[in-house]
């Protein structure tokens, strides 16, 4: 093991989130990389999830115009690989929005199975993908890349639908963790 250890904002922001949420829960750092980012038990350490932590800058308040700045709480934006999130051995990925704006700071908490079905059905096969995650202030999640001006500013006022670009049901879905102490 390196001497030398640091974990990244994101990973600070969703352990720090799980300890005050789930008191009974216990949250470890891997001394090497493997694809799984943090490690959370039961308190008594005998069951476990694996997470992969994504954090973004807010790009709400760098790139995004005024007509969209009240409604949107952050705007995120990550380059996945997909043989990497294929390969993944983390039981969720977490994607990680902290808005500068209003300081929110909301969680995205997907597996990753359903994260690959999801961006293949919107993006396609390519072997990266960018892709644009946006919370908005009514506490729902979207999928943006690629959509028009004309549905960005739709969901920007709560009034898009598209059943594949909306991550809603993973919007700070905390029940994986949640379940660790019931079972």
């Amino acid at each position: 093991m390196r001497p030398l250890f640091t974990i990244h904002a994101g990973e600070y922001l969703v352990a720090s989130e799980i300890e005050r949420r789930f008191r009974r829960t216990n949250v470890w750092v891997p001394s090497r990389d493997t694809g799984v980012d943090l490690l959370v038990t039961d308190r008594r350490s005998r069951r476990a999830l694996s997470l992969q932590v994504k954090f973004s800058k807010d790009f709400l308040a760098t790139h995004m115009e005024p007509a969209f700045q009240k409604q949107l709480r952050a705007c995120g934006w990550w380059t996945i690989d997909r043989s990497k999130l294929a390969k993944s051995l983390a039981d969720y990925w977490v994607f990680v929005l902290q808005g500068f704006a209003n300081r929110t700071v909301d969680f995205v908490i997907v597996p990753p199975r359903e994260l690959a079905r999801r961006l293949v059905s919107i993006h396609g096969r390519d072997r990266k993908v960018h892709t644009y995650l946006w919370v908005t202030e009514e506490r729902r999640c979207w999928e943006t890349r690629g959509i028009r001006k004309a549905d960005q500013l739709l969901l920007a006022h709560g009034e898009y639908v598209n059943r594949k670009r909306d991550f809603t049901p993973w919007l700070n879905n905390w029940a994986p963790i949640l379940r660790l102490n019931r079972g």
